[in-house]
C-alpha cells in the first residue's frame, strides 16, 4: 500500500511540473500551539525580536518571527543528512574530514553555508588535488542557468534551497531557492525575566589574568566590586552573577508555518541538451526531494526550534495550489516522499539525467585545517 501511494505521488509530481500543468505550487500550512507556555524567538541586537504586521486569514495581525527561511532550510538539510546517514535516502554528498586535537571533524555539503559554492569546498582537496582543479570541482563549475545537470548530479540541494558562488572571481549563476518555509507566532506579547547564576560556595574575589583560566590562574582575595570586570571570578565561571533583565520570550495565541514549493521556479531550471521528458522527470525528482526533506523535518507531532521554543502541531495540510484558487490536498508521509524521490530519480536517470548517490571525501588545505583547529581549541567562547 505504501508503495502504491508513493508511485501515485510520483506520477502526480511529474504531471505538476509538466508543460500543460494547472498547478502553481505545493503549499504546506500548519498550525501549532506553544509547548510550555512562552516561546523564545531568535533574538537580534536591535530587537530583540523580529516583530511585524502580516495579513493572516484576511485580517492584519501582529506576528513575531520564530524561524526564518534560511533557518528552516538548514533544518530540512539536517533532516536529510540524518536520513542519509541512516540509509533511508540515497543522495550524493561531499564530505570534508579533518583530524583535530579534539577528534575527527565531519562537515558535509548538506551543512556548508553556501552549498556547492562554499569556501569549505574551495579550500579542500580531493585525492591531494585542490577541489576546483579536481574532476568533481571542474564539473560543478560548469553549472549554468542553461544546464543545471552538474548540480543535479552532485549537489541537488543547491537547486532546491538556492546557492550563489559569491566567493570566486567572475560572474557565476545565482540559483534561486524553489522551496521556502517559515514559522511565525501570532499576537505576541513580550515577557520579562531575570537571569543570573548562583555559585553554591558563593565564591568572591578576583583573578590575575583570564588567559590563564585553563591553566594556573592566581587567586586574589576581595569582593567583586574590588576588581574590574575583566578580573572578576565570574569571567572564568566562578562566583555569583547578580540577576539582570534578559530576553523574556513571548506568549502567542498560536504559531503558523507556511511552506511553499514553487513549480514555476522548478520550471526555470534547464538541463542542457537532455530530452524534454528527462528534464521533466528531473524537475519532479527535485520536487520530491524538497518534500521528502520537509516531511522529515516537520512531519511530526512537534517541532523543536531552540531552547524554550517547542511547538506542538494542531493541524497541517499539504496541497497542490492550482490555477483559479483550487487546492488538492495530499496525505504525504516522509517514507512516501522518499520512495517517490527514488522512483523519479531512477526514471530521470533512465531518460538521460543522472543523479549520483556516492560520497566524495575531501580534506582541508593546511590553512583551513589550522583555522579549524584554532576555532575548536583556542578561540574565545563568545566568538
Amino acid at each position: 500500500m505504501e508503495g502504491a501511494v508513493s508511485s501515485k505521488f510520483a506520477e502526480r509530481l511529474a504531471v505538476a511540473v509538466g508543460e500543460d500543468s494547472k498547478d502553481a505550487g505545493i503549499a504546506v500550512e500548519a498550525v501549532y500551539r506553544p509547548g510550555g507556555g512562552k516561546v523564545m524567538p531568535p533574538s537580534f541586537p536591535e530587537g530583540p525580536y523580529l516583530l511585524e504586521p502580516r495579513w493572516v486569514d484576511g485580517e492584519e495581525r501582529r506576528v513575531v518571527v520564530l524561524d526564518q527561511v534560511p533557518s528552516q532550510a538548514n533544518r530540512v538539510e539536517e533532516a536529510l543528512l540524518a536520513a542519509r546517514d541512516e540509509g533511508r535516502i540515497e543522495l550524493p554528498l561531499f564530505e570534508l574530514r579533518a583530524a583535530t586535537s579534539r577528534g575527527p571533524l565531519r562537515l558535509t555539503s548538506l551543512q556548508f553555508p553556501h552549498r556547492y559554492a562554499d569556501a569549505y569546498l574551495r579550500d579542500s582537496t580531493v585525492d591531494g588535488e585542490r577541489f576546483d582543479r579536481s574532476a568533481p570541482g571542474r564539473r560543478l563549475r560548469q553549472a549554468s542557468m542553461e544546464d543545471a545537470r552538474p548540480l543535479y548530479e552532485r549537489d541537488p540541494g543547491s537547486l532546491v534551497f538556492g546557492a550563489w558562488d559569491s566567493h570566486r572571481q567572475g560572474r557565476w549563476p545565482k540559483f534561486a531557492r524553489v522551496y521556502a518555509s517559515s514559522i511565525a507566532g501570532l499576537d505576541p506579547k513580550e515577557g520579562k525575566r531575570r537571569g543570573g547564576r548562583m555559585d553554591p560556595s558563593n565564591l568572591s574575589g578576583g583573578i590575575d589574568d583570564k588567559a590563564n583560566a585553563e591553566g594556573d590562574w592566581a587567586y586574589e582575595p576581595g569582593g567583586a566590586r574590588d576588581f574590574p570586570r575583566e578580573k572578576r571570578l565570574s569571567v572564568i565561571g566562578h562566583g555569583n552573577i547578580a540577576p539582570s533583565e534578559v530576553h523574556g520570550g513571548v506568549t502567542i495565541s498560536e504559531a503558523r508555518r507556511s511552506g511553499w514549493l514553487s513549480l514555476a521556479g522548478l520550471g526555470r531550471l534547464r538541463f542542457g541538451d537532455a530530452p524534454p521528458e528527462a528534464a521533466r522527470l528531473a524537475r519532479a525528482c527535485l520536487a520530491a526531494l524538497a518534500l521528502a526533506g520537509d516531511r522529515l523535518a516537520f512531519g511530526r507531532p512537534s517541532v523543536w526550534l531552540r531552547s524554550g521554543c517547542d511547538l506542538v502541531r494542531v493541524s497541517e495540510e499539504l496541497a497542490f495550489e492550482q490555477d483559479g484558487g483550487g487546492r488538492e490536498p495530499w496525505d504525504l508521509t516522509a517514507a512516501d516522499a522518499i520512495a517517490a524521490f527514488h522512483e523519479l530519480r531512477d526514471k530521470a536517470a533512465a531518460a538521460g539525467v543522472i543523479m549520483s548517490a556516492d560520497t566524495i571525501v575531501l580534506e582541508p588545505i593546511r590553512s583551513l585545517a589550522q583555522a579549524i583547529e584554532y576555532s575548536l581549541t583556542k578561540a574565545a567562547g563568545e566568538e
